[in-house]
């Protein structure tokens, strides 16, 4: 009781009775008890298979269980789907048992007997569960079905019955209880009821007004993370999730579902206005697209809500004697139905036999005995048959033998083109020794680049040595200039001045293509001081500019009188080495000679 008041609490607080739509109310009501219960991660699929495993295929539709027997069959379901989910995605177990369990208890059990029938909890697992609404539908066929894959009324009723308790214990009954002329609401003119008919009728737009909720429900599942780039009408939202409606009688307007459901409206908009539900966005190019093709009638044929399954009941099997079966006739609806392992609703498939045969074990006899009947028929063919075949195998082997080797020429080809490709694209030893001369010109090149690159580098950083000096003697000029100024009472820039003025050349390095300069005119500057940034700048000259280059000019007159002298003192070093090495090389000589006479001869 503890979990089934917590589960309703829950609920309540979602304040799902705000919306005015008793169909949308009752369906996500349904949808959270669906998601709370973790009943949205097993397929309908895995549903049967745990009413297999747990022996419910072989009991009566009318046979009860005991509450303690139903703890164990949802134990069953919840522990193998935490084996089928991945580690970071485990489920509660245990709450999700207590959960369902007692929801399950009461809506069924309301008069606390402690226990339920067979059908009760098939028809609620199944209608809960995950998965399509078709695969549910077909299954619930198969239990209300007779031997001849027809309806029976009685049993239809009884699931109406049954399913129709889910709405009443989400406190719904009144807009979807059970009454005597439900069964008659839903087939009100259909005497014999097929599959196709029953999937028809059940998923036809509009369903039956009992069980409206249920499409409603799968679709709430489809559009959960649906996402439409449009602004609501009302709330102004500037995005919308899960459906989107669209107004059919005012231009242009929107809402989306939290205030559809709740009946808001605005400006000339009126609730009573028909609305048209989008379950998905279309860019205004598609939307174009498919209006042109629609007005071109280039649309294609819509296709069916279901797939149109065989009307002709399936012949019962015997395990018994299985090599004595004889194929079905319909050999087509047998390999569709094993190559998809689901049950269909026929003879076969229906629990109604005595024995409550597995609904799977029943297709592999099915599927066995057609084997074994085919082996029989192929060893029992005449002769012009085998040869026949033969011959067809024959051409068909040849086929594909001209096919196999097509595509290894094929192959072959690709690999030499993909090799002259690579060949050409990579240059060769004997494509550079074609043309020594050039490559000989070019390494000259680039050793005269590499050359004058650090020979322009060296006479930058002379400059911006010279610069340095250039800036202390300013500073002593600039010094002087004051003391006079002081002694004279003039201001500084009455200083005589060279009537001569020139402009310093600012070196520019020419760089050629692929090479990087080493040094700019600004980082030859760096570090000199702003007094001769300003005495070099483009402006008003100064005086003191003037005595600078004149004061330059003897600096690099100086400097290249220095430098002759050092090459001179050079070279007169270089000589009286030579000179000296000279000399050391004749004394050698003469001790090695002294050497030589002085030895005695035996």
């Amino acid at each position: 009781m503890v979990e089934k008041r917590q589960l309703f609490m829950e609920m309540r607080a979602q304040n799902f009775d705000v919306i005015r739509l008793s169909t949308y109310r009752t369906a996500c009501k349904l949808r959270f008890v669906q998601k709370r219960c973790n009943l949205h991660l097993v397929d309908v699929w895995n549903m049967i298979e745990a009413f297999r495993d747990n022996g419910l295929s072989t009991l009566d539709h009318n046979a009860e269980i005991n509450v303690s027997r139903l703890e164990t069959i949802l134990s069953s379901i919840f522990y193998q789907l935490n084996k089928r989910l991945p580690t970071t995605h485990q489920i509660n177990v245990e709450q999700s048992i207590g959960l369902l369990l007692n929801f399950i208890v009461a809506t069924y059990d309301s008069e606390g007997h402690g226990k339920l029938t067979v059908f009760a909890m098939k028809s609620m697992l199944a209608t809960m569960c995950g998965g399509k609404i078709l695969d549910k539908l077909r299954y619930i066929f198969s239990q209300i079905s007779d031997s001849n894959g027809v309806m029976v009324f009685a049993k239809f009723d009884q699931f109406l019955r049954e399913v129709l308790k889910l709405p009443t214990a989400v406190f719904e009954g009144p807009s979807f209880g059970y009454t005597e002329h439900s069964v008659r609401t839903c087939f009100p003119q259909q005497k014999k009821i097929l599959l196709n008919t029953f999937l028809d009728v059940l998923m036809a737009d509009p369903p039956p007004q009992y069980l409206v909720w249920l499409p409603l429900m799968h679709r709430l599942a489809n559009v959960e993370n649906v996402f439409h780039p449009v602004e609501c009408s009302y709330c102004r939202s500037e995005s919308m999730m899960g459906f989107r409606y669209r107004c059919q009688q005012c231009h242009g307007y929107q809402l989306c579902q939290s205030c559809f459901w709740r009946g808001h409206a605005s400006g000339p908009h009126s609730n009573q206005h028909q609305m048209k539900e989008h379950s998905s966005w279309k860019s205004p190019a598609k939307k174009l697209s498919h209006a042109i093709s629609k007005s071109l009638g280039c649309m294609p044929i819509g296709e069916p809500p279901h797939p149109v399954f065989p009307e002709a009941a399936e012949r019962p099997q015997d395990l018994a004697h299985t090599t004595q079966l004889r194929p079905v006739a319909n050999d087509m609806n047998d390999t569709v139905l094993i190559s998809s392992g689901a049950p269909t609703p026929s003879k076969s498939s229906t629990l109604e036999s005595p024995s409550r045969l597995d609904e799977e074990h029943r297709l592999i006899a099915r599927y066995a005995a057609r084997l074994a009947a085919e082996a029989s028929n192929s060893t029992q063919c005449p002769p012009t048959d085998l040869s026949f075949n033969f011959d067809a195998n024959k051409q068909q082997r040849q086929l594909i033998a001209e096919l196999e080797n097509k595509n290894r020429e094929i192959l072959q080809e690709i690999q030499r083109l993909r090799l002259e490709h690579e060949q050409a694209s990579q240059p060769t030893p004997e494509k550079a020794q074609q043309n020594p001369t050039l490559l000989a010109e070019l390494r000259l090149l680039r050793h005269r680049k590499d050359e004058l690159e650090r020979r322009m580098s060296a006479l930058q950083e002379s400059r911006r040595e010279l610069m340095v000096q250039l800036e202390s003697l300013m500073r002593l000029l600039k010094d002087e200039e004051q003391k006079q100024s002081a002694q004279t009472g003039s201001s500084p820039h009455s200083s005589p001045s060279h009537s001569a003025s020139c402009t310093m050349p600012m070196p520019i390095r020419s760089t050629s293509a692929g090479s990087t300069p080493t040094h700019t005119p600004q980082d030859c500057l760096a570090g000199v001081g702003d007094d001769v940034l300003d005495a070099f700048s483009q402006g008003v000259p100064r005086n003191l500019r003037n005595d600078l280059l004149v004061a330059a000019d003897s600096i690099t007159n100086t400097m290249s009188s220095l430098v002759k002298e050092l090459h001179s003192v050079d070279d007169g070093i270089e000589e009286e080495e030579e000179n000296m090495r000279n000399g050391r090389e004749k004394v050698s000589s003469l001790k090695h000679s002294g050497k030589r006479h002085s030895t005695p001869s035996f």
